[in-house]
């Protein structure tokens, strides 16, 4: 749920998400501005906002680091957006596994693009990839990483060291994307 706090005279927008599963307070701010707050199920919403308010140089220095670089500006997951890149995606991620799978050699069942809000993919034991329609909008070497990712599920279902080698064998340089994803703040929305 969308949420405002006044730090230090300044009105910051944030997004509170409760959730069963964390066991403690979590500030998270993204490229781009996205300040997101995980709080677990049933806490107060005061302590939520003293919480805030302790930390708020740190909300404030890091919402004005982000302000430095630009974005890649990634379309909200409506219907419409879905709608108009759907087919690209599904094309993108049928070219590039058939290109990697020359590699690996896995049977891949079924290829789906889909409109998620919190995944760019993902692998289903009876062989099926999904993939975010967004992977049609990142930089070429970014939709790669995530294909390879999924598509190595295939081979090791878990994110063991023997999965990061299978990566590796198509992406050397998986570990200097993954940061970089994380630097650029591609988030989903």
């Amino acid at each position: 749920m969308k949420k405002q706090i006044e730090l230090n005279n300044v009105k910051v927008d944030y997004t509170l998400r409760l959730s069963k599963r964390a066991r403690r307070m979590r500030l998270a701010i993204y490229r781009g501005g996205a300040f997101v707050v995980t709080a677990p199920q049933g806490i107060n919403q005061n302590f939520i906002e003293n919480f805030i308010i302790k930390k708020s140089q740190w909300v404030l220095d890091k919402l004005e680091y982000f302000k430095k670089f630009s974005e890649l500006t990634l379309p909200k997951s409506g219907k419409k957006e879905f709608l108009k890149h759907k087919n690209k995606a599904l094309d993108l991620a049928e070219d590039r596994i058939k290109y990697f799978n020359n590699h690996y050699k896995f049977k891949v069942n079924k290829i789906s693009i889909k409109n998620q809000k919190t995944r760019w993919g993902s692998c289903s034991s009876k062989g099926n990839l999904n993939f975010n329609f967004k992977i049609a909008l990142l930089p070429e070497h970014i939709s790669d990483y995530i294909i390879v990712h999924e598509l190595c599920h295939l081979g090791q279902f878990n994110h063991s060291q023997k999965f990061w080698n299978l990566v590796a064998k198509t992406v050397p340089d998986y570990l200097e994307i993954k940061k970089e994803f994380k630097r650029n703040g591609y988030y989903l929305q």
